[in-house]
């Protein structure tokens, strides 16, 4: 019974590196309301517990009927974020700014915020608590320990690659995670720029950036390097978007602070 590779535990550190690292880095440059780690905590734990919900009631009649009708399921998956994390978003965003607990200098570390439950914790965290515990568990030997193996050579067989292959998979994670701080600081920001410039029109551009996970169905048929080098172009687009649609308001904060 072989152990996974310790390599695997670099992945989470470098996400929650660079996860708590631009909150930080931001803060210490700009700063932000102290409420706004807060309001996007209620954002993204709203979105995602409605998620759960939502795909519990709705996801096994769903998935059994339209399993093989990849862009059917990339569009029950994409809605979701749409509805549920940029519409939570908004919803969020809107209200923390009608009780003047955020501003909007506060818009990027509100996206930043959403990027960093998401990566920093949820998907990070938990994964190095995960993975150190898989290392310490197999490492012992004994029955607990074949039964992790079992299981994790059948779910996730990726953890007993060898040290390139598993060097390659850790770097597609990094840019996986990488490009979700990107679509969430993009939609983040939009939101709370819609809502103090009150133009619908930065809501309308934040809408269709949830729809990045329509592509989650597609990562076999794409291949990994495909899949994650399209969705990193796509988050990329959804910054420069979102600062060049609103440059002009920016410049303008910005006069009136001179």
């Amino acid at each position: 019974m072989e152990n996974i590779d310790s390599l695997f535990i670099l992945e989470p550190l470098i996400v929650i590196g660079f996860s708590v690292g631009t909150v930080l880095y931001w803060y210490l440059k700009q700063g932000f309301s102290r409420f706004v780690l807060g309001f996007s905590l209620l954002a993204y734990g709203g979105a995602i517990a409605a998620k759960v919900v939502f795909q519990y009631v709705t996801g096994p009649w769903f998935l059994s009927t339209f399993r093989g009708v990849l862009w059917l399921v990339g569009f029950y998956l994409g809605l979701q974020t749409v509805i549920f994390e940029v519409g939570g978003a908004f919803e969020v965003a809107k209200l923390a700014l009608s009780r003047g607990m955020m501003a909007e200098s506060d818009a990027v570390g509100y996206g930043l915020g959403l990027a960093f439950w998401e990566n920093g914790v949820l998907l990070g965290a938990i994964a190095l608590v995960n993975v150190i515990s898989y290392y310490v568990i197999l490492s012992r030997g004994g029955p607990v320990a074949e039964r992790v193996y079992s299981s994790l050579s059948t779910v996730q067989p990726q953890l007993f690659y060898t040290p390139v292959e598993a060097l390659q998979t850790i770097g597609w994670g990094i840019l996986e995670r990488f490009s979700s701080l990107l679509v969430h600081l993009s939609w983040g920001y939009l939101c709370v720029k819609s809502t103090t410039q009150r133009r619908k029109q930065y809501l309308i551009l934040a809408l269709p950036m949830g729809m990045v996970d329509f592509l989650v169905p597609f990562v076999q048929a794409l291949t990994i390097p495909v899949f994650e080098s399209v969705v990193f172009l796509l988050a990329a687009g959804c910054v420069l978007v979102s600062f060049c649609a609103t440059r002009r308001d920016t410049k303008g904060i910005r006069k009136k602070k001179k």
